[in-house]
């Protein structure tokens, strides 16, 4: 974002209309603190949530986990809205204050094509929008080594502890 894009804040309000949850293919990739989350909430061991709701996907220099979706598209904790809110990923709680998205006018305009929050309710500040864009960058997705199958390895492995 240029000094002049941030200083005024952004407008933005979540409407509720689950468009980024659903109805396109995408990645929910996951950090290791997004699955500690997730396991928290979900009372699962690494394996099982693993096995029910991730699959791997390559990230050019390696591969990492995202969340599964539908047929539809949809997120697999999508159900008439996020199942999992509370404990939601940090991609998720950061829309659309991502790197590519809050980075220029160009690029918030091309994304509220997309997202009838943009340009709505109230004004973000910018620490606000600056917390958020770096907590998205804090929270780097879990990347895993060659031939590192995430079945294989133990959840102190994968969640570095």
């Amino acid at each position: 974002m240029s000094d002049a894009f941030r200083n005024g804040g952004l407008p933005f309000e979540c409407t509720r209309c689950s468009d980024c949850c659903r109805h396109e293919p995408g990645l929910v990739l996951l950090s290791r603190s997004d699955i500690r989350r997730l396991l928290g909430a979900l009372g699962l061991d690494f394996r099982g949530f693993y096995a029910k709701y991730c699959r791997v996907v390559s990230l050019g220099g390696g591969t990492g986990l995202s969340l599964r979706e539908t047929e539809r598209f949809d997120c697999i904790f999508w159900k008439n809205g996020c199942s999992v809110y509370d404990a939601r990923p940090v991609q998720c709680r950061t829309y659309p204050f991502w790197p590519g998205v809050a980075d220029s006018r160009e690029d918030w305009i091309r994304e509220s094509r997309r997202c009838p929050g943009i340009g709505r309710g109230p004004v973000r500040s910018r620490s606000e929008i600056e917390e958020a864009l770096w907590e998205y960058r804090r929270n780097a997705p879990l990347l895993l080594g060659p031939g590192e199958a995430p079945e294989s390895l133990d959840e102190d492995t994968i969640l570095g502890g």
